[in-house]
């Protein structure tokens, strides 16, 4: 008995005994307690802050982003009016059938192919023309690739409004330098083919620079170890630039082909600020999918319509998108086959 009297632990201050811990642990001390509490503050901080810094975004996202895409949708059903937008008609798809059969919708989806086109293919060989070259090491290099991204940085409205002087009829630099050479002042913005050429080459101006970095920071990860050995098989610079350095830029010549048609096929300040206004042209010759889209809400105060317009071009990138998933497969296959 007095050796169970002297193995007991003795009461607390007031007269209750300290609970036993489990397993016969000894109670925490108050040092203890403390460290454990930090560690379990430790534990949700490192689970749960990440969400909490990423959470403005898809906040933004929802608010900004896809609120306005689903009521958009929403609003392609029904037959909506600018100036009673809470006033809607439920006319399910008629405003995307509709779309069938407008001339003026099938023309602006030409323009805007015509101008992608005229501007995505001569853009994207000369950036990776002048990647190449920036790529060799050069004296200034970091001048010149600041300098091309100089027109990126630009804006779009004093881009596009120095290059409508450049085409100026009687005063534009263009028909003076034409000139030169016997030909007559063209009016550019009055012609079909003009106009559109006109428009591509301010987005060629303002995205061959940003096209070019890409395009040089892929090169540079190429292993220098390829262009030695080719180097030592007396293949010429042309040689490896065909046969080392396209097959390596292949992922990434996809990846600015996709993005620069999604681009494309958003085309909107260029040919607003060239013309005098959304029509693009008095026959519009130039009306991108993004000027008619404009129109139809803001002009014609339809947004039914456009909001149907709106949503055909997103199903067009989301066809350009799978495009690009199908084709990064067949080209991720075809590198593993090689590799193998």
């Amino acid at each position: 008995m007095a050796t169970e009297q002297h193995s007991a632990a003795p009461p607390a201050k007031g007269g209750a005994a300290p609970r036993p811990q489990r397993g016969g642990e000894p109670p925490l001390t108050p040092e203890e307690k403390k460290l454990r509490r930090r560690s379990l503050r430790y534990r949700l901080d490192t689970k749960f802050s990440p969400y909490g810094f990423i959470a403005p975004f898809f906040l933004f996202f929802a608010a900004f982003g896809l609120f306005p895409l689903l009521f958009t949708g929403w609003a392609s059903l029904h037959r909506v009016s600018l100036h009673s937008p809470t006033d809607m008609e439920w006319v399910g798809f008629y405003n995307f059938t509709r779309l069938l059969g407008d001339e003026f919708f099938w023309n602006a989806l030409w323009n805007t192919f015509i101008i992608g086109v005229i501007a995505t293919v001569p853009q994207l060989l000369m950036a990776l023309g002048l990647a190449h070259l920036l790529n060799y090491k050069l004296r200034n290099s970091m001048m010149f690739r600041v300098a091309m991204l100089t027109p990126y940085a630009t804006s779009v409205a004093a881009a596009t409004l120095v290059f409508a002087m450049l085409y100026g009829r009687d005063y534009g630099m263009i028909n003076w330098f034409l000139g030169l050479f016997g030909v007559d002042n063209i009016e550019w913005e009055a012609g079909s083919w003009t106009a559109k050429i006109a428009v591509s080459t301010i987005v060629i101006w303002r995205w061959t620079g940003y096209n070019t970095l890409i395009y040089l920071a892929a090169m540079q990860a190429v292993p220098k170890d390829l262009y030695e050995s080719a180097s030592i098989d007396g293949a010429s610079r042309w040689q490896q630039f065909i046969h080392v350095t396209i097959p390596a830029l292949r992922p990434t010549i996809l990846f600015t082909v996709v993005v620069s048609t999604i681009g494309a096929t958003q085309l909107f300040g260029e040919p607003l600020l060239f013309g005098s206004g959304t029509s693009g042209g008095a026959d519009n010759q130039y009306q991108t999918l993004g000027l008619y889209l404009y129109e139809m809400g803001w002009t014609n105060f339809n947004l039914g319509r456009a909001s149907a317009i709106a949503w055909s071009m997103f199903l067009l990138l989301i066809i350009i998108g799978l495009v690009y998933w199908f084709f990064a497969r067949l080209i991720g296959r075809s590198t593993g086959s090689k590799g193998a």
